[in-house]
């Protein structure tokens, strides 16, 4: 059976995949495709799949750099649904002789649109809606044959159709959760004008990465890297399905985890029957990052270190391929596409050295997001302790303590950082929150501990709620709930002297410090 489609043509936006996995929401088969995709090989696509619309994401450039990405005009001219996102926006408006220039002020966060046509893609929405927009350039002009269906204070042609194709334009991101009604966006373009059938199912996902697990390393041996947290964890157990006892998991202690890790996950892989070994690796990982204070040398330092580590274990069961839980944000944040930037390396895909003695490392998870994986593991079966589990970066604290690394100050991190887990899953906020953690800053302050003065670190306190990890809102905490974390920290840790919250949305912060 083939499944109807909506490709996304990648312009490098952070949100691209994003944009994907919000149609699969919508149980409608999504893919991304390179942003020069000739109409031709779009056809061609339809061998395996109906393509129903298409989708162009948005992306960080102006139309008029020299080096910006473009797409091929003829498949304006294919009769397929066609929805510009942001710099898409901007790029159809461009190709079709509208005018496109440097905005008179740039709109980043949440902003108001005025809705003066409700259709196609706007069908239902009120004549204000809240968006969210992240531009630099605008489009100020239209040909004849285009209309404007809405505007902000600051951009005339917000959102905009042809008047007898099915194309439209919106300069805001409707895949992301600010925008208030923007799945409604969505499901209005992949069902309304599309005309798609929602006949997509997740489970598709599962079969999928098995097969191509032993597809790939066939007869041979391979060894995954396994940290406890969720994206490994459904690796691991889509490996171990594909690969039997011909696999082997590796899970590495570099001395940043978090208070009973090591212990958590050693105990809960083996009674679930998971081939696992741990390596204690604290010192050799203490000893390279030793004086580093560059948040990107620490985590390209711990990838390679990892990897090192993964090839020493490979070579005693002869083992070819690794396995890796890398997820879609992992890769997006790390600038692995054409076109986009670097947000932070994540070890495990940007922080990997060059010279690799696998044959290949295998990501089965690479294009799907953090609560996606949640459900591939509902799916599989495996305990809810493990599903519900909160994401844990993994460089571990090494990314949460600001400047340089000490034995110190990881046990001070470690103990601040079991006080904002044991309070937060005591008044049962654990399961509605996306993370909660401690930093330590670098930053030191004058407190009073029994009347004395005393100087110590500052702990920040960070919580956030997201969906997906690409975008992230902080939590709105009860101040009781707030005023006991402060108070235990400070109280039991006397090392530190000032506890913050930290109330920043992701963007333009990200969740983790560093």
């Amino acid at each position: 059976m083939k499944h109807d489609a909506i490709l996304v043509l990648d312009f490098g936006g952070q949100y691209c995949n994003l944009i994907a996995r919000r149609v699969r929401e919508l149980k409608v088969y999504s893919e991304i495709v390179p942003c020069d995709m000739t109409a031709e090989e779009i056809k061609q696509l339809n061998t395996t799949m109906t393509v129903k619309g298409l989708i162009l994401s948005g992306g960080p450039w102006s139309v008029y750099e020299e080096d910006a990405p473009k797409f091929d005009p003829k498949i304006l001219e294919l009769g397929i649904p066609i929805l510009g996102l942001c710099y898409g926006h901007q790029m159809i408006a461009y190709y079709s002789k509208g005018k496109v220039k440097p905005g008179t002020k740039k709109e980043y966060g949440i902003a108001h649109v005025m809705v003066d046509k409700a259709v196609g893609v706007l069908k239902g929405l009120d004549s204000k809606e809240k968006v969210w927009m992240s531009h630099g350039d605008t489009v100020y002009g239209l040909p004849e044959e285009f209309e404007m269906l809405a505007y902000t204070e600051s951009c005339p042609i917000a959102a905009f159709r042809h008047k007898t194709n099915s194309i439209y334009g919106l300069q805001w991101h409707p895949e992301v959760v600010h925008t208030e009604n923007g799945m409604q966006m969505l499901r209005n373009f992949v069902f309304e004008v599309c005309k798609c059938e929602p006949n997509w199912k997740p489970e598709s996902v599962v079969d999928k990465a098995i097969k191509e697990i032993k597809e790939i390393v066939g007869n041979g041996t391979a060894i995954i890297g396994l940290s406890g947290g969720i994206d490994s964890s459904v690796a691991t157990f889509m490996a171990a399905k594909a690969l039997g006892e011909r696999l082997l998991a590796i899970y590495v202690d570099h001395g940043f985890m978090r208070l009973g890790e090591t212990e958590y996950v050693e105990s809960t892989f083996k009674n679930l029957g998971v081939n696992i070994i741990a390596i204690h690796a604290q010192d050799r990982f203490m000893k390279r990052l030793e004086g580093v204070i560059d948040p990107e040398e620490k985590r390209k330092i711990i990838g390679e270190e990892f990897i090192r580590v993964f090839e020493e274990a490979a070579r005693k069961i002869a083992a070819d391929y690794l396995i890796q839980g890398t997820i879609y944000p992992d890769r997006i944040e790390s600038g692995f596409r054409k076109h986009s930037d670097t947000i932070k390396t994540h070890h495990n895909v940007g922080g990997l050295p060059e010279d690799i003695e696998f044959k290949k490392i295998i990501e089965p998870l690479r294009d799907l997001y953090k609560d996606e994986v949640r459900e591939v593991a509902k799916i599989m079966g495996l305990p809810n302790e493990l599903v519900t589990r909160q994401p844990f970066p993994g460089p571990g604290l090494a990314v949460r303590i600001i400047g340089e690394l000490t034995k110190e100050k990881t046990d001070l991190l470690r103990k601040a950082d079991k006080i904002v887990t044991d309070e937060i899953e005591n008044v049962g906020l654990g399961d509605c929150l996306w993370q909660y953690f401690a930093v330590l800053t670098e930053t030191k302050s004058t407190g009073v501990k029994g009347d004395s003065r005393a100087y110590g670190f500052t702990i920040a306190v960070r919580i956030v709620e997201s969906k997906e990890a690409m975008t992230a809102g902080f939590a709105r905490i009860p101040y009781d709930v707030l005023e006991k974390i402060s108070t235990r920290i400070t109280n039991e840790l006397p090392q530190v002297t000032r506890v913050v919250y930290d109330i920043t949305h992701k963007p333009p912060a990200t969740i983790e410090w560093e």
